[in-house]
């Protein structure tokens, strides 16, 4: 089949879809199961919302001066890290950079929590501290920061969820969450970095929400072999669409379960996703990356890269997005 631009696809959509129009608030599923806030809420409030302290707020977020009182190293993954006690009784997962030569995950794992929280995707407590003091062993010693993630009472792990099978496959906010990513290069879609979260909060009655919780591998190229992550460079080479073919747009993606995004993300699906994003201010875009200790000319650069990509999404290019 002939792949057609996405621009001549993107035209017809756009008609119904109005670039000024803000996203349509979703029905809930059937009362009787799964809600869709538990994936997704339409963030009434988008552009007020902070993106440096995130939702959980400056109330939840890790005091740079405290001393942290070691608990256990960190198991799993490829990055090192433990666990920690703070003087208010807070214990966090800390996630640090590498010892290799690859980039850290933990900055971007914290702007895409923040990018994710801000349209309507449910994060837990995740923050960044360059450098903490830490107790371990009798000494006390100044070391190299990375994520700190609250062990929140509010939010009860009840294990992984599957992107193949769960309540909301093929709604517009579940292939919504599926573009953002992509816009990000984030080359982890995988079960194992999903978490389904029992939730009590004050505010309202029990429920749960699904999470997609590590987001490091993201923000460079994309692969299923060691991609490249948190790099500039690669980024800017980094396409996000190619075109369309039989309906479905095609990406420049290269990672893990291409299942989930080869022929099912629809011309509208990615201009949904797109308008949500293009609702940030410039100012929460900066605010989001200063969240996760970018210095300003770095974090220029990737922003500069997301909004070429959202703008491809509302009103695709003629050339089929190569983003060369």
């Amino acid at each position: 089949m002939m792949l057609v631009p996405l621009a001549i696809v993107g035209f017809v959509v756009a008609f119904y879809f109005p670039s000024c129009v803000t996203p349509p608030v979703l029905p809930a599923a059937d009362s009787a199961g799964p809600r869709m806030e538990e994936l997704w809420e339409a963030p009434a409030d988008l552009q007020s919302r902070d993106l440096f302290y995130g939702p959980w707020g400056p109330e939840r977020a890790p005091d740079p001066g405290a001393l942290y009182t070691f608990l256990a190293p960190k198991r799993g993954g490829v990055n090192p890290g433990m666990s920690v006690r703070d003087p208010g009784g807070r214990e966090w997962r800390i996630k640090q950079p590498p010892v290799t030569d690859r980039a850290a995950e933990g900055p971007v794992e914290v702007v895409l929590s923040r990018v994710l929280s801000a349209v309507g995707y449910h994060q837990p407590p995740v923050y960044f501290l360059p450098a903490f003091t830490l107790a371990k062993d009798g000494a006390v010693v100044r070391t190299i920061g990375g994520r700190f993630r609250l062990d929140e009472s509010s939010l009860r792990d009840a294990g992984e969820w599957s992107w193949q099978r769960n309540p909301f496959v093929d709604t517009t906010p579940y292939q919504g969450l599926l573009v953002i990513l992509l816009m990000f290069n984030s080359s982890d879609l995988k079960n194992s970095n999903n978490t389904l979260y029992d939730v009590s909060l004050p505010s309202q009655p029990p429920g749960r929400w699904f999470v997609v919780r590590d987001l490091g591998t993201a923000l460079g190229d994309t692969g299923r072999l060691a991609p490249h992550r948190n790099d500039p460079d690669r980024f800017e080479r980094h396409g996000f669409i190619r075109g369309v073919r039989n309906g479905f747009v095609e990406f420049e993606y290269g990672g893990y379960h291409q299942e989930l995004v080869r022929n099912r993300i629809t011309v509208a699906e990615v201009q949904w996703a797109s308008e949500l994003l293009a609702g940030l201010t410039d100012t929460q875009w900066i605010e989001a990356f200063r969240a996760g200790g970018y210095d300003p000319p770095v974090a220029d650069r990737f922003i500069r890269v997301l909004q070429r990509k959202i703008r491809q999404g509302r009103f695709p290019d003629t050339d089929g997005g190569s983003g060369s």
